[in-house]
Order: C-alpha cells, then sequence, then structure tokens
C-alpha cells in the first residue's frame, strides 16, 4: 500500500479573512470536486474551503498501486499541512465521509468538526466491491452509468435537472478505469465500526431521504454510536444531497459549523487548559478531575451550562423549559444550568458517556422515573446505544433492587418507542437534531 496522490482546489473566505477556518469537502465515488461546486459558496461566506480529488478522478493523477482510505486521509492531512494549517473541519459524501470517519480515527486532533454525508463505517459488502472493481477492469466506468444514476439520485432529479445529472454521469466517464476499481477495493476492506466509540470529534451525520446505499436508519445508528453525534435528514435526496440539494446542504452545514464554533468559544476555549478539545463539544477523559478554570463567573458557567444542556437534551426540550420558567422557579433554573450543567457536566474528568451510565444509575437507585426518560434519551445523543443502556439498569438491579430496575426498563421501553415514533414522522425533516 503507497499513500495515493490527490490534488484539490481552495476558495478564499468572502469575508476577506485570510485565515479564515478551512473546511475541507470530500467526494463521493465515481466524482469530482464538482460534486460540492454549489454548495462552496454558501460555505465559502466564512470559511476557507478546500475541495479534492480522488486519485483517477477529475484533475487527480490515475494511480496503479493499491491504497487504503486511511492512506487518502493521511493525504488529505498532506493536502492541509501544506497550507500551514492546523485543525480544519472536514464534510464528505459516501467514500469521502468513510474518509472523514478515518480521519476523526486517526487524526482526531486536527478535526474541528466532521460531517458524514450519506456514508458509513462500513458500507456495502467486500464481495459486492470487488465485484464492481472486476467489472470496471472489464468494461470500463461506462458500464456503471446505469447503475450510477439509480444510487445516486431521487426518482425525479433527473427530470428536475437534467443538466446536473448528465455532467456527474459524464464526468464518471473520465474516471480512469483502475483507479477507479482500486478504490472499490479499498471500500471492500474499510471498517471503523469499533472504533465510533473512540471518535471525540464533533460529529454530524446527514441522510438523504431517497438515499437506498446508505439509508438514513444506518446513518442514525452511525450516529448513536459515535458520543454525542448529531443527525439530520435532506428531503427529497438520494446519495448525493449537495448535488441535489444544494441549498439544504449548505443551510445543515452552515447551522452545523456555526454550532460548533459556539461550543468551541464558550467550552472548548474557555477550558482547554482543563483537559478539553478545543472545539470539541464533548470534554476527553484525563487521568484525574482537573479544576475547572480560574476566574470562571456564574454568567460564565451559566453560558457554558446552556451550551452542554442543550447539546446533551436538545434545543426542543431546552426551550420547551426555558419557556416554562415563572418567577418561583426562575432560580432553580438558574440553578441547575449554573450547577449541573455548567460546573459538572463540563468539568473534563469524565467523558459525557460515562456522566449518562452515572447519572441513569442514580436515577434508577433514586426512584426518579420522571426525570429517567429524559435521561435516556440523553445517553442516547451522548453516544450510548439501546443496548447499553439496559445493561446499565440491569447492573444497577442488583446494587438498587429489582422493582426499582424493572420501573426503569418500562420508562427505557416507552422513551425508545417515543423516538422511533417521531423517526418515522420526521423523514422531511431538515433541521440538526440529536440521534
Amino acid at each position: 500500500m503507497t499513500q495515493p496522490v490527490i490534488l484539490c482546489t481552495i476558495e478564499s473566505a468572502r469575508n476577506g479573512d485570510a485565515n479564515a477556518p478551512l473546511i475541507v469537502l470530500g467526494p463521493s465515488l465515481g466524482t469530482t470536486t464538482d460534486l460540492w461546486a454549489s454548495v462552496v459558496p454558501a460555505l465559502a461566506q466564512s470559511h476557507r474551503v478546500l475541495c479534492f480529488n480522488l486519485p483517477g478522478h477529475g484533475f487527480s493523477p490515475k494511480t496503479s498501486a493499491a491504497f487504503t482510505l486511511e492512506e487518502v486521509a493521511d493525504a488529505v492531512v498532506g493536502l492541509v499541512d501544506s497550507i500551514d494549517v492546523d485543525t480544519f473541519h472536514y464534510a464528505g459524501i459516501s467514500l469521502g465521509g468513510a474518509i472523514g470517519l478515518a480521519l476523526a480515527v486517526k487524526h482526531p486532533g486536527r478535526l474541528a468538526s466532521l460531517a458524514v454525508l450519506c456514508s458509513g463505517a462500513k458500507i456495502g459488502t467486500f464481495d459486492a466491491w470487488t465485484d464492481r472493481a472486476a467489472g470496471v477492469r472489464a468494461s470500463g466506468t461506462p458500464s456503471l452509468i446505469a447503475g450510477s444514476a439509480s444510487r445516486w439520485f431521487a426518482p425525479d432529479f433527473l427530470g428536475r435537472d437534467p443538466k446536473a445529472g448528465a455532467h456527474a454521469l459524464n464526468q464518471l466517464l473520465d474516471i480512469d478505469d483502475e483507479s477507479y476499481a482500486l478504490a472499490c477495493e479499498a471500500l471492500a476492506v474499510f471498517d471503523q465500526t469499533d472504533a465510533l466509540g473512540t471518535i471525540r470529534t464533533p460529529v454530524l451525520c446527514v441522510s438523504g431521504e431517497f438515499d437506498a446505499v446508505t439509508p438514513t436508519t444506518q446513518l442514525q445508528e452511525l450516529a448513536a454510536r459515535i458520543p454525542g453525534a448529531a443527525s439530520a435528514v435532506i428531503a427529497g435526496a438520494a446519495h448525493l444531497p449537495s448535488l441535489e440539494r444544494p441549498a439544504e446542504v449548505g443551510a445543515i452545514l452552515a447551522e452545523w459549523l456555526a454550532r460548533v464554533s459556539a461550543v468551541s468559544v464558550h467550552v472548548g476555549t474557555g477550558a482547554a487548559g482543563a483537559g478539553l478539545d478545543v472545539g470539541s463539544a464533548a470534554p476527553r477523559p484525563t487521568d484525574a478531575a482537573a479544576p475547572l478554570p480560574a476566574g470562571r463567573t456564574a454568567a460564565s458557567a451559566y453560558a457554558d451550562g446552556m451550551v452542554v444542556r442543550r447539546a446533551v437534551l436538545g434545543d426542543k426540550h431546552v426551550d420547551a423549559a426555558t419557556a416554562a420558567i415563572t418567577p418561583e422557579t426562575a432560580v432553580f433554573q438558574d440553578f441547575i444550568t449554573r450547577y449541573a450543567w455548567g460546573e459538572i457536566w463540563t468539568r473534563p474528568g469524565l467523558d459525557r458517556r460515562t456522566r449518562s451510565f452515572l447519572t441513569i444509575a442514580a436515577l434508577v437507585t433514586g426512584g426518579h422515573e420522571g426525570e429517567l426518560a429524559m435521561h435516556v434519551r440523553a445517553a442516547l445523543t451522548n453516544g450510548l446505544t439501546r443496548a447499553e443502556i439496559s445493561e446499565a439498569i440491569l447492573h444497577t438491579a442488583i446494587y438498587a433492587g429489582v422493582p426499582a430496575a424493572n420501573a426503569a426498563f418500562a420508562v427505557a421501553r416507552e422513551a425508545f418507542a417515543g423516538l422511533d415514533a417521531a423517526a418515522e414522522n420526521s423523514s422531511d425533516d431538515t433541521t440538526i437534531r440529536p440521534s
């Protein structure tokens, strides 16, 4: 295996900031930097934008040497190094999203955030990818046109925008056959499933409503396995949302970048010396519980707490709680936000997954079923799986009593059922929401 050579374009930030933050955009297999062309203007308002081509795609040189997606991730870091940038945001579609996951696992200190669109920790099967590689070697990329058209686009897209669809399919004809085949073989062996729980980069998982290659359920499961990840659905899109619905993709990514930046300002940079990853939405574990930053005020604790409270419980819950504040409850709400969320949940000594485990155990022990449902949902946001939540309740049964655990399982079942029902009714939702 050798690190492939990939080339890129760079768009300057249109606000004139030469040192504006950088976002790197990764393409899907069989596409070029043009896949992102209609999204770049929205992102370039406040960011520098780097788009790269895969080996043998667009203007990147062809290759005859096998490579892995992890090696492509290394090459992406090389491109960023070449322009003297340290940390950067990344968004990628399909294979490009897989490269993003490889970056989060292999180069966590370099990523400020990651958006994974229509992708997964493992995409497809080994046999399907090796069969496609063999087919391309035998018949060339023209043999892929019909299959790509059905996989890439929503049912009405080619009729709605035939020019964009034809342009993408025509570019597929010019991609080097062997480079495409080698990329298929890289996808055949790519699997970051076991590493997802170690990711501490803020992650957004985006699916297309009509995507049959990486359906919405797959992206939601991916988000559930990554601590603190959020998810979103692009209505009316299939596997290439940046081509099919560029305005919606641009809006979602702009909102995501703004949210990550807000967390970085209120939590990351404010506590960087206390063991937080700057720009990360979740504290990383440390060997000892470090003290909170010196000079923290009640106002800053409240601001930090509100950021974390929204990240863990969701905007809808926090907005409802805020709207319900009365003169009699205002002091209590301020107390919760400052001390529970601003002082405890922001401490770097434990990550949010661990704090969710502890919170569930404590609520089960105390019989606080009213709070338990909220924190079951929060635990999913913080990266616990449903199976892990069940294990936490089962473990607590030994020490807190079977009746308490039995009641807790009933609450958890109801919370899971509510989330499943909400997911079925939100296929047209294009806003970011906790998973």
